[in-house]
């Protein structure tokens, strides 16, 4: 049998390059990796073909596209957040339970970070030999490169679930058909992806990129240590969380060929020690870096905090103004904003482009529900037997009954956030939800040639009429991170983990492993005060604290549903939780975007969302499996 030259996790690629083409090529291509390592230039520029895989989740909505690079996802509008009104959406393949194995996104997400972790490792490789670099800048870049593998490896296993862990190798001569790779435990795969980020950590990164300089030289944007910290968190709360700590019976058969078991049995005692790991690992990231480096992004109007700036800011990330910006800890600079603020700009028939966008990325009723009041009380604790008449909270003051008879204008600066006539349900909500959602009514942010209000009633000037593809499906269209000028000409960054983050996953992991412990209503009530709204325990109008346990627990949930909405987090917390059968599997539901005046605001559904216990986990692509019989697909696929 020929023997080929085949690059490991990349298999794929094998099927469109000819044998002769890999036979070929080796000494070749190793000839021309050494001639790039010969000058610092060119490593350099090596290294940043390694950041390249950093997810740009700002073009979520064309996951048909077949670049490999910036690495986006479905996650948005394939969780209860938000629908996209636009039917080639591959998201919808997630929310109907059409997804197969066969589909090229899943192959091309599959392909995409195992060639981001392909190039980091021959960086990793051939970096050591260039003679033109310092000691210090050799050990930080391959550092940088580690770090990045690591993170490519814990986007794999968060969509895939455990995946074939590689190491160091780059290729090796193997017989094609003798080739079999098997998936790794998925305790294995954190193992490799922790110790690894704490290897770069150890051995050469920066502590923060504020030592390197500004956005024009070569340090925002970069993995540091801080940074690679973080995604130690990140891989620790999810290896605790009930879908990789074998909670999740969906999994608890899965094996390898060869018997071995994907997903531990672990006692009790042994899941509090990985909720606890998280959380002491979460204590020590906040013990030495803030408020050295990071704190929650506070911004002040005439000297008094303004929570609807704060958050504006804190979820903005305008490159240049990152220097401001005292949250922000891992962004992709370099994305596709464009895109983002198309999907987040109403349509605004009759006025030009800086006014007017798509507006089809819509909200669902379900995401408006969760935001808290002014007071800090949820509107809707839930909804009767139909799924779709909510139950309201009457202690919050809420109302979905008429309109509002003068301007509702925040407490701090003066700005109107729901003007007069505008509907009850929208009106004394708290700063985070004027900061997230576009409602019918809501005067637009861009101004500067007269104020512009959204109307998404069936014959507004954002709605369905004329039969216009750019409308919003929910009667609400996301407005976080929406151009704050004219659509397109913003440079922005985007946002990965930030420090309300870091807090969130802090307050859960010691709500699992100590809950009595005084860090949880801290850190909690350091969020809501920046949220602007009542704290529990303490403070002006505070609210009872929540029972430590699974009343903590709702509250957490609840905090970080709202806090991280449309941050792609979602997605992935109802699956780490093992909520999704519940939550994902039911009807969302928006305004009736069919009909005028009063009739547009009836709670009307928007479509049948199904959830199956296999979608906790994206397919193995089939053409992975094809060629390698070791590597066991997921169940139901």
């Amino acid at each position: 049998m020929k023997k080929i030259y085949i690059v490991l996790g990349m298999l794929s690629l094998i099927l469109s390059t000819s044998c002769k083409k890999y036979l070929d090529q080796v000494p070749t291509d190793r000839l021309s990796m050494e001639k790039i390592f010969e000058t610092r230039e060119s490593t350099r520029q090596y290294l940043a073909s390694v950041y390249t895989y950093i997810p740009d989740e700002y073009n979520q909505r064309q996951l048909q596209e077949g670049e490999i690079f910036k690495t986006y996802g479905p996650w948005t509008a394939a969780s209860d957040e938000a629908e996209y009104t636009w039917t080639f959406v591959l998201s919808h393949l997630w929310n109907n339970n059409t997804i197969t194995a066969t589909e090229g996104f899943i192959g091309r997400r599959w392909k995409s970070w195992y060639t981001g972790i392909h190039t980091a490792t021959k960086f990793i490789t051939y970096a050591p030999s260039c003679p033109e670099l310092s000691e210090t800048t050799k050990n930080q870049w391959i550092a940088e490169a580690r770090a990045l593998r690591a993170i490519y490896y814990f986007y794999l296993v968060r969509a895939y679930g455990p995946v074939p862990v590689i190491g160091d190798v780059i290729s090796q001569d193997t017989p094609l058909g003798e080739l079999q790779i098997p998936r790794s435990t998925s305790d294995e795969c954190f193992d490799y992806i922790i110790s690894e980020l704490r290897r770069a950590v150890n051995e050469g990164l920066v502590e923060h990129v504020s030592q390197e300089g500004n956005p024009s030289s070569e340090g925002y944007g970069r993995i540091d240590r801080t940074v690679a910290r973080a995604f130690i968190i990140e891989a620790m709360m999810f290896r605790a969380s009930p879908l990789f700590n074998g909670g999740n019976q969906q999994y608890a058969g899965l094996t390898n060929p060869d018997g071995t078991k994907l997903f531990p049995t672990l006692s009790d005692a042994d899941k509090k020690a990985r909720w606890k790991a998280a959380a002491d690992e979460a204590a020590s990231f906040i013990a030495d870096y803030v408020p050295r480096f990071y704190d929650l992004q506070r911004e002040y109007t005439n000297g008094v905090l303004d929570p609807y700036l704060s958050y504006r800011a804190a979820t903005r990330g305008a490159y240049t103004k990152l220097s401001s910006y005292t949250e922000l800890i891992f962004y992709r600079i370099g994305t596709s904003s464009g895109t983002m603020q198309y999907d987040r700009t109403p349509n605004h028939k009759g006025v030009n482009n800086d006014y007017k966008g798509g507006g089809a990325l819509g909200a669902t009723q379900e995401m408006v529900d969760a935001y808290f009041m002014a007071n800090g009380q949820l509107p809707v604790t839930g909804y009767e037997s139909d799924g779709k008449t909510p139950v309201i909270n009457a202690a919050s003051g809420y109302s979905e009954t008429g309109k509002i008879s003068a301007d509702y204008k925040d407490p701090v600066s003066g700005r109107v956030l729901a003007p007069s006539n505008t509907s009850r349900m929208y009106y004394n909500r708290e700063p985070r939800f004027y900061a997230g959602i576009t409602f019918s009514g809501q005067k637009w942010l861009y101004d500067k040639d007269g104020a512009i209000y959204t109307d998404m009633t069936y014959s507004g000037n954002a709605g369905k009429l004329q039969g216009v593809n750019d409308f919003s499906k929910t009667g609400y269209v996301v407005r976080k991170s929406a151009p704050e000028g004219p659509r397109g000409t913003e440079d922005r960054v985007c946002i990965l983990l930030r420090l309300a983050q870091v807090y969130l996953n802090y307050v859960e992991a010691l709500n699992e492993s100590d809950p009595s412990n005084p860090d949880i209503l801290k850190y909690l009530n350091l969020i809501r005060e920046r949220a602007g709204i009542p704290k529990y325990g303490t403070g002006a109008n505070a609210l009872p604290v929540p029972a430590a346990g699974q009343e903590m627990a709702k509250a957490i949930m609840a905090e970080r549903r709202v806090e991280l909405a449309f941050e792609n987090s979602r997605f992935f917390d109802v699956r780490r939780w093992g909520t999704a059968e519940q939550n994902q599997n039911k009807a969302i539901y928006g305004m009736n975007v069919e009909a005028d005046g009063d009739n547009f605001y009836k709670r009307t559904k928007v479509e049948d969302r199904v959830f199956d216990k296999r979608q906790y986990f994206f397919p193995i692509p089939q053409s992975e499996i094809d060629i390698d019989k070791a590597l066991v697909q997921n169940p139901g696929y």
